[in-house]
């Protein structure tokens, strides 16, 4: 009777504990626990997450080379424009008057030196007008190939760019061959003259400011903090309004010294901006930063300041992942120093991508709330 009752005590306590709520809450709890803790270890290191961080674009100050007094100013603040629209219009009676002078200046220089020079002059102006317009034209072009390079632009303007490219660097040839021909035709007597130098250049000054008066966009984007109306004066070198890039336009993620380890260029990215709570946008990684300004401020001649760090744990350090946005979907909502969260994934295949997408699909219905 005493070992039945022996045998039934264990049986009994076993009964209790498998039964005991709270010893399987605790169980329960702490492997929970172990498994966010092996997720959060691991997923710092494969699919890294960060609050910290910006939208970042080109902004551009506005300003005019030459000074003069606005006669149109055909945008308004927060408007949006595209390569080449006129932003100011510079009052251009006086420059035009100062190109028709020069070239008086030039004809009746060339006419003192000989009369054989003026069709030499004429050439030679029509060399200078062809080279001015192909700086112009140069310097749009470049502006659309930074935009294709970054598939910011379709295919067909970037051609465009190039044919108006090849037709002035055409018009600047024949030009100068034809200022070839009439030198051939009357000889280079005298046109190597101080004062027919002096006379060409001062035309070549004037056709290039002439052609300053007009300042265009660098390119798609805004306009803003635009600090001037028509009628006012503008200094030459002073801004007078604002140039936001709406294309050229990447996000600047801040993460962990120890979660950038396994980042690669392009590795897919999803982003969350404030701007527009519960969507995810696709990217991918440019590059992460190989430096930083840690606070070394020492001087030659003095001892170096050794900074202490109190408690079991340092702040980590923190390293720029620059990202790209994919496609056109956000192009709308790309403001320059808005704030976004991003997740990298930097492998295919790896099962903590499912729950990072999760993760950053939660984050996005959170950002309703603040």
């Amino acid at each position: 009777m005493s070992d039945q009752q022996t045998e039934a005590a264990p049986k009994a306590e076993t009964a209790s504990d498998s039964g005991n709520p709270i010893k399987r809450l605790t169980i329960i709890v702490l492997t929970l626990v172990l498994l966010c803790l092996a997720w959060y270890v691991l997923a710092d290191r494969y699919t890294p997450y960060t609050s910290e961080a910006r939208v970042r674009g080109y902004v551009v100050p506005i300003a005019p080379e030459i000074a003069g007094v606005i006669e149109d100013l055909p945008v308004t603040d927060n408007q949006i424009v595209e390569i080449g629209d006129p932003l100011l219009q510079i009052d251009a009676e006086s420059y035009e008057l100062a190109v028709k002078k020069a070239e008086a200046d030039l004809e009746d220089t060339a006419q003192t030196l000989g009369a054989g020079l003026a069709s030499v002059a004429a050439a030679e102006t029509a060399v200078v007008s062809a080279r001015t317009n192909l700086t112009y034209v140069t310097r749009q072009a470049e502006r659309t190939f930074e935009l294709e390079a970054q598939n910011l632009i379709s295919k067909i303007a970037a051609d465009t760019a190039r044919t108006k490219l090849e037709q002035a660097k055409i018009a600047v040839t024949d030009a100068e061959a034809r200022l070839a021909e009439e030198k051939t035709r009357v000889g280079v007597s005298g046109e190597e003259n101080p004062k027919y130098q002096s006379a060409l250049a001062a035309l070549q000054q004037a056709q290039l400011n002439l052609s300053k008066t007009t300042v265009d966009a660098p390119g798609y984007g805004v306009v803003a903090n635009i600090k001037t109306a028509e009628g006012y004066f503008a200094a030459a070198g002073q801004p007078v309004m604002t140039f936001i890039s709406t294309k050229a336009v990447w996000i600047e993620a801040y993460l962990r010294e120890n979660s950038i380890g396994n980042i690669e260029a392009g590795d897919e990215v999803d982003i969350v901006l404030d701007v527009a709570p519960g969507r995810i946008f696709k990217g991918e990684v440019i590059s992460a930063g190989y430096g930083i300004n840690w606070g070394q401020k020492e001087q030659a001649g003095q001892l170096p300041g050794i900074s202490v760090t109190r408690g079991w744990l340092r702040e980590p350090q923190r390293f720029p992942v620059l990202i790209r946005f994919d496609g056109d979907e956000s192009r709308g909502l790309r403001r320059i120093g808005g704030q976004a969260d991003v997740i990298v994934y930097t492998g295919d295949g790896n099962p903590l991508n499912l729950l990072g997408a999760l993760l950053i699909r939660l984050v996005s219905l959170l950002s309703f709330l603040h």
